[in-house]
């Protein structure tokens, strides 16, 4: 009987994961850098560029790097880098406001380019 249900959950989980994506059409991808350092970061990045079924932010802090995924009629690029950058990480278009960046915790507090080095 446990196992029933352990299956059933598992079933319901990747049917879940397969709807949520399915609900997202005209979907494009990018690849963007997004400045941060570890965990913490990844959640916060993910968290402030994530919309359901608009759009998906999955970043990689090896090479710092994201993937968007995001229905290209509902946002685009700009708004989710934008999101991200209000929620204190620089990115390729968006540098954070400097009282937001110096609120992250210190793991997460990476090497910002200067004003003059981004231009």
């Amino acid at each position: 009987m446990k196992s029933i249900v352990k299956i059933l959950l598992v079933v319901s989980l990747v049917l879940s994961a397969t709807n949520t994506f399915a609900q997202m059409e005209n979907t494009k991808k990018e690849t963007v850098h997004i400045s941060g350092n570890c965990g913490m970061c990844k959640t916060t990045i993910e968290q402030a560029g994530n919309v359901k079924n608009v759009a998906e932010v999955v970043w990689d802090k090896d090479s710092k790097t994201a993937v968007l995924t995001f229905d290209d009629e509902k946002t685009n690029k700009e708004e989710i880098l934008k999101r991200i950058a209000s929620a204190g990480y620089d990115n390729d278009k968006y540098s954070a406001h400097d009282d937001v960046y110096a609120k992250l915790p210190a793991c997460c507090q990476y090497d910002r380019k200067s004003q003059s080095e981004s231009q």
